[in-house]
């Protein structure tokens, strides 16, 4: 897995003579196709691949910007598409890309500003400069940074990070974007982000009473998936409606919900999912948090689960609402009518566990019903508004 890189003549303002007529590459060509290549590799499983080799051939057609950063985020286009067509004709049986990839370069003005995406005449006179190559996870593969007319400290390096970080966010959209075959939009639907019918069918019956149709995750399989990787339940859920709403271009509800015990400083909160580790079990998961409260005494183990949905459209700023189901962790599960913490989360105003209730009982007063009721009020004026 290796890249080329080349400026095209006039890629920039005065003609440069090809590299390759003057019979070599210059040290900063060769110092960037290792970087372009690195970087690819930190996505791709070598042993999935097999005995392949892949070039992405990085031409620069107009250097307005981070040239060596962007060489990333497009050769990362072109090696998925690569990979696809592998996958397509069955010469590749698994893909071996583990996630999405992106660079971009960030740095400090004279005046202080943290700008993105530096343009010559911004490069030229920033203070500090990086460039910055991260995963879809949030996992660097490189850091390149110096502060070419002055010194900086953590607090500035830690701007340039998040910074950058957030461009990356948006450049990895852009990616998915461009790689996921457009559909014609359809009047009407709402699409609902998850490839869970049952969650989807309280929704279709809400949006069903106004005429609209529901699709689920299920119903585009090429769709990529979104990398949950904000801090708190609404930058998850805006991040999938959001990003699959401009990819599709279609309304689009998300939602992300979790348990949260104060015991535990609001943990497991956004890991309510994975709280006992990557893809464990409902079961593994209660057992940890009971593991965690062992020694708490049952007047201080409150809790309550939290509900965030997040309604996205092209060209409108997302509606959001949220809600609470207050309660206590119990210290047996009980119930068999639930999921997750249900047999644990004990419900006051019945002394019953969530799994102990009725579906009718749950939907009056659980953070999702509420947060759907509160939905219900407001959605049809804000997604029909200036339609």
């Amino acid at each position: 897995m290796t890249a080329e890189y080349s400026m095209l003549p006039r890629a920039t303002n005065t003609r440069n003579r090809r590299e390759s007529a003057k019979g070599k590459l210059t040290g900063r060509t060769m110092e960037i196709q290792r970087l372009i290549g690195r970087s690819l590799r930190a996505v791709i499983d070598l042993e999935k691949l097999g005995e392949r080799s892949i070039i992405v051939d990085c031409d620069v057609v107009q250097a307005d910007g981070g040239t060596r950063t962007a060489s990333i985020t497009g050769g990362f286009v072109a090696l998925r598409l690569a990979i696809n067509k592998l996958l397509a004709s069955g010469e590749l049986k698994e893909d071996p890309i583990k996630e999405h990839l992106a660079a971009i370069s960030v740095g400090i003005l004279p005046d202080g500003t943290v700008v993105t995406d530096l343009d010559y005449q911004e490069d030229s006179s920033a203070s500090v400069d990086m460039n910055l190559v991260m995963t879809e996870s949030g996992r660097f593969v490189e850091i390149q940074g110096t502060g070419e007319e002055a010194t900086f400290d953590d607090t500035e390096l830690n701007s340039l990070i998040l910074y950058g970080k957030t461009a990356i966010d948006e450049l990895i959209a852009h990616q998915k974007e461009a790689l996921f075959d457009e559909v014609e939009a359809e009047e009407q639907t709402i699409v609902i982000a998850t490839r869970n019918p049952g969650k989807a069918k309280e929704f279709a019956a809400l949006f069903g009473k106004e005429g609209y149709q529901t699709k689920t995750l299920l119903d585009y399989p090429e769709l990529p998936d979104v990398e949950e990787t904000g801090t708190t339940f609404e930058e998850n859920a805006r991040l999938k409606a959001e990003t699959i709403a401009q990819i599709l271009q279609q309304p689009v509800l998300a939602d992300d919900s979790g348990l949260a015990v104060d015991a535990l400083n609001g943990m497991p909160g956004i890991f309510s999912a994975r709280f006992a580790g990557e893809r464990k079990s409902d079961a593994a998961n209660n057992a940890k948090l009971l593991h965690e409260l062992t020694d708490v005494s049952d007047e201080k183990r409150t809790a309550h689960f939290h509900c965030t949905l997040v309604f996205a459209a092209p060209q409108k700023e997302s509606l959001v609402v949220e809600a609470d189901w207050n309660g206590r962790i119990g210290r047996i599960p009980q119930g068999e009518n639930g999921f997750g913490y249900d047999p644990l989360f004990i419900v006051p105003d019945f002394n019953k566990t969530s799994a102990e209730l009725s579906n009718d009982e749950k939907n009056a007063i659980s953070h999702r019903g509420m947060a759907v009721q509160k939905l219900e009020k407001v959605w049809k004026n804000w997604l029909e508004d200036n339609q």
